[in-house]
């Protein structure tokens, strides 16, 4: 008898081919059947109108902290993801010393967003050193999806090279030497990858650049051996001028079609797959395509370049309880600690509007880019949009804050204090900044067809209070296969093949991704008539009460993992099988 049969979907198996239906048994944690299933099962999942997908692989995600305290894994599991990998950017938890725990959640907390206080409280600290020790914890944990891990640059240049390395010293022959080993030992107790990132805006919440950041070709090559010696692995990177040349931080050194060749290099030598962000930035709005390109040329000559991307526009959220233009303003501040429906009532009295309205924000309260956002949302008041259902990811200028208040005759920071009031203060928008610089989407469009880009960029885990993209996994289903008006669509078949098999081959997961037999039964059955991405709200659920937006969707019938149903009809099971990947996994 099996385990679990999935009856009569359309089965999209992630290898690019076009749906059939059919039905997937499954036992033993792998898929045994694909077609026509008579054998009986123990449970059965009717998939009549669904899509059977592979559960989906999202390989830019920052759990690294939570995966110590959490096993829910939401936002992602809530999304059809059933792998997250985690350790992007360059920031980790490990090799850490016992004096230095505090620097790392300092980085952490900056670059990530992540609150500092749920990182003290929810990780056992002490428990780990070695990056082996840190996975061997994890090890000991199971969670509702499977979790694989990156050693993060910065953390390993801390440890080696202690404050010289956090203060972006030149690492010397002994340093890289040790840098070489680690990573070799990293990898060979199950890490996935390496990540690093060398963009200024990625800064630690005591305003310093990440460790790395300027790090001489010869520390990345350093960083090659190490992947080399293992022989797997993916090297994961934030190249300078990801995020645009950030004149207000001193500037970028380089644009990233400069880094591209120092990127190759570490390619070559290490024989290995290299994964970089890029998207479509309104200061340079066609620099991505020649980036995309110059990462083709240089596959044509040794070199294997994986450029990742993101399906839309990152949405940088804004509402009350999070970050807001009116954030820093002393009349606001007078109130800012009540709570939300106190806080409310007091902004909507006329004379408390008016004082908030009068006075300008008082900027460099900290060092940390987050808390200087006000700024950024009292500018981009054109490009911030509602963010309720049903939440259009494309919507026209005409929609913005700033078009309605010139229909309207008002302040545009006006209207937006109204709107951020709206639903009694839970109200959530969105700046639209990347990929959206025509008003469009279209150049996702051919982002994803191009054959050497990645799709992921999800950051679940990170940005807590200030970007939700979790529910990419599931935008590219709705807004790219089924709802997209302003452009064409795009083949289903080709969005999960991008969300399954392609991640997970690039991270050496062979084992998962296709609907095949032999595979394990990471599955989604799919409901594409009811799917749709939920609007957004904040739930105060991470350790010492802190706060996270969390975005689910509805429409997922059933995710499998290893054969077991942990989300059925959009909750979950409480079902558990989702274990630490170490390293790569044969079909």
């Amino acid at each position: 008898m099996l385990d679990v049969v999935i009856r009569g979907g359309s089965i999209v198996d992630g290898t690019g081919a076009p749906p059939r239906t059919g039905d997937v048994g499954v036992r033993d944690g792998r898929i045994v059947a694909v077609g026509e299933v008579d054998e009986a099962a123990a449970r059965e999942v009717d998939a009549d109108g669904c899509l059977v997908t592979p559960g989906f692989v999202d390989v830019h995600t920052h759990y690294d902290g939570q995966v110590t305290w959490d096993d829910a894994l939401e936002p992602s599991a809530t999304n059809g993801v059933t792998t997250v990998v985690t350790g992007n950017c360059g920031v980790g938890f490990a090799p850490v010393r016992p004096a230095h725990h505090d620097a790392l959640i300092d980085l952490m907390e900056g670059v990530e967003d992540i609150p500092g206080t749920a990182l003290h409280v929810g990780m056992p600290w002490g428990e780990w050193e070695s990056y082996g020790e840190y996975l061997d914890l994890l090890a000991g944990r199971s969670y509702a999806i499977d979790v694989g891990t990156q050693l993060g640059h910065g953390a390993l240049r801390f440890y080696v090279m202690g404050e010289r390395g956090a203060a972006n010293e030149d690492a010397t022959a002994a340093d890289l030497d040790a840098m070489t080993r680690l990573t070799e030992e990293a990898l060979r107790a199950g890490a996935l990858g390496v990540s690093t990132s060398r963009t200024i805006g990625h800064r630690s919440r005591s305003g310093e650049p990440v460790p790395g950041t300027f790090a001489a070709g010869d520390e990345l090559i350093a960083l090659a051996e190490g992947l080399r010696r293992a022989g797997f692995g993916v090297f994961e990177a934030i190249l300078a001028g990801t995020i645009g040349q950030l004149p207000g931080l001193g500037g970028e050194r380089a644009k990233p079609l400069e880094e591209l060749p120092l990127l190759s290099d570490v390619s070559r030598h290490s024989g290995r797959p290299c994964t970089f962000t890029v998207a479509q930035l309104f200061e340079d709005p066609t620099h991505w395509r020649l980036v995309l390109d110059a990462a083709a040329e240089a596959n044509q000559t040794g070199a294997d370049l994986r450029p990742q991307i993101i399906p839309r526009s990152v949405t940088i959220m804004t509402s009350l309880d999070t970050y807001h233009l009116f954030r820093g303003r002393p009349s606001y501040e007078k109130i800012a600690a009540l709570p939300r429906s106190e806080r409310v009532r007091e902004m909507r009295r006329p004379e408390v509007k008016a004082a908030i309205l009068a006075e300008r924000n008082e900027q460099g309260r900290s060092p940390d880019l987050s808390d200087n956002l006000s700024a950024l949302f009292a500018v981009a008041l054109p490009l911030t949009f509602e963010l309720r259902e049903p939440i259009d990811y494309e919507p026209t200028f005409d929609r913005s804050i700033a078009a309605q208040a010139a229909a309207a005759g008002v302040d545009p920071q006006d209207l937006m204090y109204d709107r951020l009031l709206d639903d009694d203060g839970t109200a959530f928008y969105a700046v639209l900044g990347s990929n959206f610089v025509d008003g469009s989407i279209e150049v996702c469009r051919d982002m994803l067809l191009a054959e050497h880009t990645v799709t992921g960029l999800s950051d679940a885990g990170a940005h807590v209070n200030l970007i939700s993209d979790c529910s990419v996994s599931t935008f590219h289903l709705t807004h790219w296969g089924r709802d997209r008006e302003r452009g064409e669509r795009l083949p289903i078949e080709l969005l999960v093949r991008k969300l399954t098999s392609g991640n997970a081959a690039l991270y050496g997961l062979h084992d998962r991704g296709v609907v095949a037999e032999g595979r394990r039964a990471d599955l989604n059955v799919i409901d594409m008539d009811r799917l749709a991405i939920g609007a957004p709200f904040l739930r105060e659920d991470l350790p010492a009460g802190a706060s996270r937006i969390l975005q689910p969707a509805r429409g997922y019938v059933a995710t499998l993992v290893a054969g077991e149903v942990v989300r059925e009809h959009d909750a979950d099971t409480g079902a558990r099988p989702g274990r630490l990947v170490r390293g790569p996994r044969a079909a």
